[in-house]
């Protein structure tokens, strides 16, 4: 069992507060991303849940029993952190038995739950070999390997794969995703990456300045995000912002429509513009046109768009998919 709940929780360094207060379910078996900017709390949070920062006030709660003043040994869960932490000097064989080393397990059990692990992350044939020996994805797994012979209650991750280059990220993205589904543990990962966090979360939430902007799951936040800094964090390209008399006329202070929801034309459309860049990725094209009186807009097409800076370009919001923000960044129903 790996339910984790937090309970008024805050962190202060001093003066300064860095988790202003944060209530938050984690059920069983879940996969919850902390995403937000860099300094938005997220890891703070994820070292408060393991133990590694004392709680300033309120309670972290692991399968209903109060973990607030235990030392990170003995809450149950394994942290994956963004180094590696392997030992050099160690074979990859060792390096995953070590905790169990630690805790003076039998031989028998170390040299099978080392194994089961390896076979689960494809890491048998390197069993032998030292970290100096392997990509950065199979330290990490290594890294994971190491987490999972311990059978914690829930996996804590701190941005995995920051060391990584983008094709290992995009593997060891979809290798944590089946992982979770094989394991069906609790866990927890902390990303800056909004893809990351579309991608792999049974639930995201979003953090900013410590405190919780919106929790749900990845359609949810992009589909109903709850005010600007949610819409504009979540969605890639990010969502555009519209102030001024097109707002006004939609009786909103802002509103906003993701890329993929413009129409893009050549000939007719709401809004009429400058082109200025045109990205030419294969399967889409994103467009970047500048229209007088409200900015520069993007819009993603499907397949190539021959469209050249300084062309005209006409685009259409789908009118189904705008959003409307009141003048505190709210989103209005």
């Amino acid at each position: 069992m790996g339910a984790i709940r937090l309970e008024q929780v805050t962190k202060r360094f001093g003066p300064a507060v860095v988790i202003p207060r944060v209530d938050l379910d984690i059920g069983d078996g879940e996969f919850v991303v902390f995403v937000g900017p860099s300094g938005c709390g997220k890891s703070t949070l994820l070292r408060l849940i393991a133990g590694l920062e004392d709680v300033s006030s309120g309670r972290v709660l692991i399968d209903g029993a109060d973990a607030t003043r235990l030392a990170p040994a003995q809450r149950g869960l394994a942290m994956v952190f963004q180094s590696y932490a392997l030992y050099p000097h160690m074979s990859v064989y060792r390096n995953i038995a070590f905790p169990l080393k630690m805790a003076r397990s039998e031989a028998a059990l170390i040299d099978r739950k080392v194994r089961a692990a390896a076979q689960t992350l494809n890491l048998t044939e390197y069993l032998d070999y030292k970290p100096r020996q392997l990509s950065g994805g199979q330290r990490q797994r290594v890294a994971i390997g190491r987490a999972i012979v311990r059978e914690p209650k829930a996996f804590l991750f701190d941005e995995p794969l920051s060391n990584l280059d983008a094709a290992l990220r995009v593997n060891m993205r979809v290798e944590i995703s089946e992982l979770h589904q094989t394991l069906k543990t609790t866990m927890i990962y902390v990303t800056h990456d909004q893809v990351e966090a579309m991608t792999m979360a049974d639930r995201i939430v979003v953090l900013r300045g410590g405190n919780v902007e919106q929790v749900g799951s990845p359609l949810d936040l992009y589909r109903t995000p709850s005010n600007l800094f949610v819409a504009g964090f979540i969605g890639s390209p990010q969502m555009n912002f519209v102030r001024g008399a097109e707002a006004e006329k939609r009786g909103a202070k802002t509103i906003g429509v993701r890329p993929e929801h413009i129409l893009a034309s050549h000939s007719a459309g709401d809004w009429v513009g400058t082109a200025t860049i045109a990205e030419h990725l294969g399967s889409d094209t994103i467009l970047h046109v500048s229209v007088e009186g409200i900015g520069t807009i993007k819009a993603r097409v499907e397949g190539e768009f021959p469209l050249q800076h300084g062309q005209r370009a006409y685009l259409t919001p789908d009118p189904s998919k705008i959003h409307r923000f009141d003048d505190e960044g709210k989103a209005m129903t």
